[in-house]
């Protein structure tokens, strides 16, 4: 699912929140610091403010993938029988690599504000259901 800015959603699983707190106006080497954690409950609706593609880095398999498979695109109708073969065979072991990266090549992130007030940023899309 792909979620839009100002679309309203829903979160889809119950999240807990933890981090060290340390009260205002204290410096946070004081020992005076504690933990706290909130949990929000699946549910809770809110709207997209936000909406960030990260691509993922391509590894030397998946460069070479794509830089064989486009020879082979290109070229590969004018060349010798043998050495077609031998790219073809070049590009089927490097397939693997190129699968993988094409199911993992796209992180969605957004930032919601909560109905409540909280606002989550830099969540991963999938944490949130249509309204």
């Amino acid at each position: 699912m792909t979620l839009n800015v100002g679309q309203r959603v829903r979160l889809a699983m119950d999240l807990r929140v933890g981090e060290s707190v340390t009260p205002a106006g204290e410096p946070s080497e004081e020992t005076g610091a504690f933990t706290a954690s909130l949990a929000l409950a699946a549910g809770i609706e809110g709207t997209v403010e936000q909406v960030v593609e990260h691509h993922r880095q391509q590894s030397h398999e998946v460069r070479e993938y794509l830089r064989l498979k486009s020879l082979l695109d290109d070229f590969g109708h004018q060349m010798p029988r043998a050495s077609r073969t031998q790219l073809e065979e070049q590009v089927g072991a490097l397939e693997e690599h190129w699968d993988a990266h094409q199911r993992r090549m796209l992180l969605v992130t957004v930032r919601v504000r909560l109905d409540n007030g909280f606002v989550l940023d830099d969540a991963p899309e999938e944490a949130f259901a249509s309204a």
